[in-house]
């Protein structure tokens, strides 16, 4: 049986680009009728109810890989590398890694078990210099860690920025000078600290000498990822290239759960046999009695209140929350251990959380990528990483402005 995909509100309110008040006030109009939950009486909507507000419309294909020209040998130095899911993209664009820093060893024990040609540099950023790359590399990239600032007397510019983790993306970037700089980071970025964390990175980009354009979310369900993550890419541009940079462009098809562990369009075999952890028996014994694309408000009235313990009375939907995934849908964000209260993820089937092998697939990482450490560290990389598909589309958009930047090059010349 095919479950129609529910959205929250809140999911709703970003696909339309209107508020949660106006969404609500559409349901107390007619013009958009929530669903209820039975008992608990919770707002949900189906999918198919934005058909008449032409969400896929608005979608377009990313850019077109067959008719992308690589007019050079581009290079990429990668910050805070964790596993390698952007760095896998990239090079499935086209780009070379010439250089990957990462302080987690068994995330760069995973790089150089894969990569063994990769110059994985392995350590602490603070006490690294790159200055070795400057003018040779086209590219800097990083998930820098998100950190507030200290604004007590100080104009929040560079040198105010020292102690924190994206003074030292910015001291790479300003050490290496390359074409054009991509940092990631968590959606929860545009307003850390009312807004004002990232307003200070653009300044110090700024200071630095780059262009910064106004940042990005990324969905990756509409970057070939059967999964509801969502990645803010902020682009930095040096100042004495005037060339505009376009973001990847959503594709209209969505993939699902089925398309990640199953055959098909994305792999082309089932996803392999793996280890995994599992359920507690007090949790596996509430998430039998959830269906597929269910969750914990799918329990009777006494069970919830068992369960959720305090979280029941507070607000939100909590739809991450005692949840089993439908073949149907794309998998909620995964996080960094699968088994964990409030963010489970668990399996249509079985009653477990996913394994290594199927979380690898729901973040689009091939099959022949192997992971190192004990399985704790292999989720936890595997949580953490950019999903490879979306990194590529990144990639191809990184290309596409290379290009450019070359033939002004020639132009000049």
């Amino acid at each position: 049986m095919v479950i129609e995909e529910k959205l929250t509100l809140d999911e709703v309110a970003n696909l339309l680009g209107k508020s949660k008040e106006t969404i609500r006030r559409w349901d107390n109009t007619g013009k958009l009728v929530a669903f209820r939950e039975p008992m608990s009486n919770y707002r949900y909507y189906k999918k198919n109810q934005l058909d008449i507000f032409g969400v896929e419309k608005d979608l377009e294909p990313d850019i077109n890989e067959g008719n992308l020209k690589l007019d050079g040998n581009y290079t990429v130095l990668e910050l805070f590398a964790g596993a390698g899911g952007l760095a896998i993209g990239l090079e499935k664009a086209g780009m070379k890694c010439v250089a990957l820093n990462e302080i987690d060893h068994w995330a760069a024990e995973t790089l150089r078990l894969n990569r063994p040609n990769w110059n994985v540099i392995e350590g602490d950023i603070r006490e690294i210099s790159f200055k070795q790359f400057e003018n040779k590399v086209d590219v800097v990239t990083g998930g820098f860690p998100c950190q507030a600032f200290s604004y007590a007397g100080k104009r929040c510019g560079f040198q105010d920025a020292r102690g924190t983790l994206f003074y030292e993306f910015a001291r790479t970037v300003n050490e290496i000078k390359p074409k054009i700089c991509i940092g990631e980071n968590v959606k929860g970025l545009l307003n850390h600290d009312s807004g004002r964390t990232l307003a200070s990175m653009i300044a110090i980009l700024d200071e630095i000498g780059y262009k910064v354009l106004d940042p990005k979310v990324l969905k990756a369900i509409y970057h070939n990822v059967p999964q509801k993550r969502e990645r803010l890419i902020l682009v930095g541009i040096r100042k004495d290239l005037d060339i505009s940079f376009e973001y990847p462009k959503p594709n209209k098809k969505v993939y699902n759960l089925r398309d990640a562990l199953k055959k098909g369009e994305l792999f082309t075999c089932d996803v392999p046999i793996s280890v995994g952890t599992k359920y507690p028996d007090s949790k596996k014994r509430i998430l039998d009695l959830i269906p597929p694309g269910g969750y914990w408000r799918n329990l009777n009235l006494e069970l919830q209140k068992e369960y959720m313990q305090k979280s029941f009375y507070l607000g939100g939907g909590k739809t991450g929350m005692a949840r089993r995934i439908s073949w149907d849908e794309p998998s909620l964000t995964l996080t960094c251990s699968p088994a964990q209260k409030q963010t489970e993820r668990c399996h249509p089937d079985e009653t477990r959380p996913f394994t290594v092998r199927e979380y690898a697939r729901i973040q689009t990482f091939p099959d022949e990528w192997s992971f190192a450490g004990p399985i704790s560290a292999q989720y936890k990389q595997i949580g953490n990483a950019v999903p490879v598909n979306m990194a590529k589309e990144i990639g191809l958009s990184i290309i596409a402005f290379l290009n450019k930047a070359n033939s002004q090059k020639e132009t000049i010349a």
